[in-house]
């Protein structure tokens, strides 16, 4: 079973919940060297020699825009890829939104409807709430890539349980883009095509020659269908040494949220926010 789960492409990933799992469960068995994030425990995925080619590498898509200096791109890709790890989603998705969102990359970028810098996070909808746990500058290339891995595993976690990997992806871009009933701009419904061709166009080193489907959508589907905890004795440090266990799914610390408008569509998108610690 395990054989046939690994050699045949998963279309059907999550349309039938047991092959799903059975699925699911393969393709995180075969993950430990190209995403460490995905099947090992945070700490021992941090220190995988694949982070920091992770970050070597969004660096280099960052860089081939020409939109960066050096400096900042490196930096902007060691923030983004240690929350993308963090918060177990792929790398190339963060990237694939930063530049449908911002490909000019201002930090004092501001939308028609008030969404701010890297990423576009709208502050009326999220700062009240997660301000005193990622911060309050959205002008801050740390902080409001916080807010965006932030908000994208968020999304991603809360769509439904029957959805395949191409549609978890799709639906959480929608909820990104506030595309929910598709009515704030007359093409939000192409928002997720948009990402897509930004990963496929611009991703190429992070992604290193694998397909959307393989780089993103398929990682992305395991992390928030995986029920298990990630095992420690996966992997080594790089000087052969045991590493930390951390376990995130016990590492969930609860916030009340208070003030909350009842006139918020958003409110109950709000509801089990956690704090940077656990996913």
């Amino acid at each position: 079973m395990i054989f046939t789960a690994n050699q045949v492409r998963p279309v059907f990933l999550g349309q039938a919940p047991l092959a799903g799992r059975v699925l699911g469960g393969a393709f995180l068995d075969s993950a430990t060297m190209r995403a460490p994030w995905l099947s090992l425990p945070e700490a021992m995925a941090m220190r995988h020699p694949q982070f920091q080619r992770d970050v070597d590498a969004f660096a280099s898509d960052l860089r081939n825009t020409g939109n960066l200096t050096i400096e900042r791109a490196d930096s902007i890709a060691r923030v983004a890829v240690r929350e993308a790890y963090h918060r177990r989603i792929p790398p190339a998705l963060v990237l694939g939104v930063m530049l449908t969102e911002n490909d000019a990359f201002k930090r004092s970028a501001r939308s028609k409807v008030g969404a701010l810098g890297l990423m576009q996070i709208m502050p009326r909808l999220w700062t009240p709430n997660l301000g005193p746990i990622l911060g309050h500058n959205l002008r801050d290339d740390e902080t409001n890539l916080r807010y965006g891995v932030y908000i994208l595993k968020h999304f991603a976690v809360r769509t439904a349980d029957s959805l395949d990997a191409g549609e978890v992806i799709r639906t959480a871009l929608m909820s990104y883009n506030g595309c929910v009933q598709g009515k704030n701009t007359p093409d939000c419904r192409a928002y997720p095509e948009k990402v897509r061709r930004h990963v496929i166009e611009d991703a190429r080193a992070i992604c290193a020659g694998q397909t959307f489907q393989d780089c993103v959508a398929l990682p992305l589907w395991a992390a928030v269908r995986d029920t298990t905890t990630p095992q420690p004795n996966a992997a080594m440090s790089g000087d052969g040494v045991p590493l930390t266990v951390t376990d995130r799914a016990r590492d969930r610390p609860r916030f009340a949220f208070r003030n909350m408008r009842r006139t918020d569509r958003m409110g109950s998108f709000l509801l089990g926010l956690v704090s940077p610690r656990g996913d």
